[in-house]
């Protein structure tokens, strides 16, 4: 008897037992001729410029200039004398300084470029949460720097001297030591029990905070004093360190 003809399988039907599947179509390393296509070359990461404006001195923007150091990100640090300040002022989004320009494009805010540089940086949460959780420390720690300063600052001497009983009799223990146990309940840290931008941010702005109230603010905080330590010994904030221009604020 003759062999029967196998009829071929039905349109989508499965491939019989024992048989491998036929590639799909467009399926990845499948081309036309059977050859394998070849793999996908990496794409290059965008490089940015950035260059950071503020007069000759640690203050506002140096938490900014930890930033770029940890990631080891290359910047124009820009120090603008006194003399320059008024000409360049006109040019910057709010008429002060820090500015940070991205692309040629400047923008405010120190809070917020410290963010934007720390999302580049790696020092962010993983979650909006986390992020949360980081946010509230570095705007207490903000909140802590503007009461300072509003005494710091204040031109008439006798207004000064009644605002200092009250700074360090209440406004500097109170902030301190709610941050001193936020560190003893982070493992050492000021958010997520890891080094996040709030160590970081608060080991840059400390230096400032210190000189406006003519002391150690954090020599009765030994874990806060930890935290600032810590960061400065990371090698790369370390190398900043010894080579930043030397200045009194």
């Amino acid at each position: 008897m003759a062999d029967e003809a196998q009829a071929p399988p039905a349109e989508g039907a499965p491939p019989a037992e024992g048989e491998a599947p036929p590639p799909a179509e467009g399926a990845e390393g499948a081309v036309e001729g059977g050859e394998a296509a070849p793999p996908a070359e990496p794409a290059e990461p965008i490089k940015h410029s950035y260059t950071l404006f503020y007069f000759n001195v640690k203050a506002l923007a140096e938490p900014l200039r930890y930033l770029f150091a940890y990631g080891n990100q290359e910047y124009e640090d820009v120090r603008v004398t006194r003399d320059e300040w008024p000409a360049l002022k006109p040019t910057m989004p709010m008429g002060q300084m820090p500015v940070l320009e991205v692309d040629g494009k400047r923008v405010h805010q120190s809070i917020s470029m410290a963010r934007f540089l720390a999302k580049t940086v790696g020092l962010c949460g993983a979650t909006p949460w986390e992020d949360l959780q980081i946010d509230i420390v570095v705007d207490t720690i903000n909140d802590f720097r503007l009461k300072i300063a509003v005494v710091s600052y204040e031109p008439e001497d006798e207004i000064k001297e009644k605002k200092l009983v009250t700074l360090n009799a209440e406004v500097i223990p109170f902030y301190l030591e709610k941050l001193e146990q936020t560190v003893k309940d982070n493992d050492g840290h000021l958010a997520l029990g890891k080094l996040t931008w709030a160590d970081v941010y608060f080991a840059g702005i400390t230096d400032y905070m210190n000189y406006m109230v003519k002391r150690d603010l954090l020599e009765p905080y030994p874990a806060l004093r930890g935290v600032v330590d810590a960061v400065n010994a990371l090698e790369p904030i370390k190398a900043w360190i010894e080579k930043r221009p030397v200045t009194e604020v």
